[in-house]
């Protein structure tokens, strides 16, 4: 398989999937023009697409892409009926696709019917987890972040990241003000800076890499509680994170 990120908008990513055959999958086509165009390209043909939530910049070009291809199925979370989805799915469905079969997982924090989709190594995230932060809190709760972030947490190390925007320089920026002697941050913060510089791109990421770089995944190390403020462990760790969103919002 091979895995392609196309640009779309500002900082969008929508990502591909495609086999030696020339099919290929589609994930949170924002925008239909860049992906008809990396289509022509390659000669893919799409024979699915998948959505993470219901956000415009992530579901604006599957009108457009299904009517030039009628015969493309389209999963996604119930807030994506009205969409364009054909196929709903959620918490413990299978979606087999090009030879490989996707676990659906219930992220919601970013909006509250959010999914992922995973078939080792591939992650589709969406707005969930970005490379060294998490998606903003526009209709979830941040114990809902919270949770979605530790039900991702399980899978393997070397799990692919895909998510879809292109946000890694800010929550690094971020990061490193929070963890200014932390070798591992300061040294990602200075790769992301010299990489964003050239244009290049962030990710895919490793999980095991978020897991040295992420705050979000630290909501029990002490150091953290001590640089934003809160003097001892509440007794819900989702509150640590709580508390890092919006110190996040407001950076």
């Amino acid at each position: 398989m091979n895995l392609t990120s196309i640009p779309a908008f500002q900082d969008n990513y929508i990502w591909t999937l495609n086999d030696d055959r020339g099919q290929c999958l589609i994930v949170d086509p924002g925008e239909a023009a860049p992906v008809l165009a990396t289509l022509a390209k390659n000669q893919w043909q799409p024979v699915a697409i998948l959505l993470t939530h219901h956000h415009h910049d992530h579901v604006g070009g599957v009108k457009e892409l299904v009517e030039k291809y009628p015969d493309i199925v389209v999963w996604g979370p119930a807030e994506t009926q009205d969409k364009g989805a054909t196929h709903i799915v959620s918490e413990g469905d299978k979606v087999a696709i090009l030879g490989l079969e996707f676990s659906v997982f219930c992220t919601p924090g970013h909006t509250l019917g959010h999914i992922s989709y995973f078939s080792y190594p591939y992650l589709f995230c969406g707005d969930t987890m970005f490379s060294g932060g998490c998606g903003r809190l526009f209709e979830g709760t941040a114990e809902q972040m919270f949770n979605s972030f530790q039900k991702l947490n399980q899978l393997p190390g070397d799990t692919l990241v895909c998510c879809a925007h292109e946000y890694t320089l800010s929550n690094m920026k971020f990061a490193h003000t929070l963890f200014p002697d932390d070798v591992n941050i300061a040294r990602y913060y200075q790769e992301i800076k010299e990489l964003r510089a050239n244009n290049g791109v962030s990710l895919p990421v490793k999980l095991d890499l978020e897991r040295q770089i992420n705050v979000f995944l630290r909501t029990q190390d002490v150091d953290l509680l001590k640089v934003i403020g809160m003097e001892t462990a509440p007794q819900q760790e989702w509150h640590v994170f709580a508390t890092l969103r919006e110190k996040k919002d407001r950076f």
